[in-house]
């Protein structure tokens, strides 16, 4: 497995590096299958999200997941797959039945434990078919708060250490304080990590995570490609990198 840093002098710049690079990972993912990609939320997705849905990826390969979301109404303009839908899907041609939300809060579930328990159930109809040392995703793209959490893993949180694939948070640190996110377990599994963050706020965070930091405090530092690992980050967020 390969770990590498890829800096860009700005946000935009780390933008534009990072979308060439999840259009050649997904051309080179195995035929036969689909390209499972894992979109993250954040402000610099909306940067990103534009210029991937410019890039020529063939759009019926793709298996769409997200990390983490929001548990608010669809129409929220917090969600992640919101903004999704507005800066890329509605600008591709991907077919609805490989989109895979996590449900929002008005999807019909009583609570956001039978929510997250409906998007595992959609998980593990996908992925449980594989082989045990297959990837479940080619490309997974996750943040960096300034906190180290990653997904809607916070530091010392008991989410961080459990096995489940798919996890109903609650008052978490951050708002709105309730959500759901890939576990740990899950986010071990993909063949490429890309960690895509920009920031001098995120400096601390990005050297923990690049130096292997203990998980319960930095969880970002947990997730890893099976292939590849690589942070895009722009100087502010590099500064305390060697």
């Amino acid at each position: 497995m390969t770990e590498r840093v890829v800096r860009g002098a700005d946000d935009a710049e780390v933008a534009r590096l990072v979308v060439p690079e999840v259009t050649r990972l997904l051309a080179a993912a195995p035929a036969g299958r689909p390209a499972g990609l894992v979109l993250t939320g954040g402000t610099l997705t909306r940067t990103v999200h534009p210029l991937l849905a410019e890039e020529p990826v063939d759009w019926n390969r793709v298996e769409l997941w997200w990390g983490d979301d929001r548990y608010v109404p669809a129409a929220d303009e917090e969600r992640n797959a919101g903004q999704a839908r507005q800066d890329l899907l509605s600008r591709v041609p991907l077919p609805p039945e490989k989109v895979h939300e996590m449900p929002a809060s008005d999807a019909g579930h009583p609570d956001v434990t039978a929510a997250a328990a409906s998007y595992d159930a959609e998980l593990r109809a996908v992925v449980d078919a594989l082989a045990d040392d297959e990837p479940w995703f080619e490309v997974l793209m996750l943040g960096i708060g300034p906190d180290g959490h990653c997904a809607s893993l916070f530091p010392g949180r008991p989410e961080v250490h459990s096995p489940a694939y798919v996890l109903p948070v609650t008052d978490s640190p951050k708002p709105p304080p309730t959500r759901i996110s890939l576990g740990m377990t899950a986010l071990g599994r993909a063949r490429h990590v890309l960690f895509v963050v920009a920031g001098e706020g995120k400096a601390e965070a990005v050297a923990r995570s690049v130096g292997g930091a203990p998980v319960d405090t930095t969880p970002s530092a947990g997730p890893r490609g099976l292939e590849s690992t690589t942070w895009f980050v722009d100087e502010a967020a590099a500064r305390l990198l060697r």
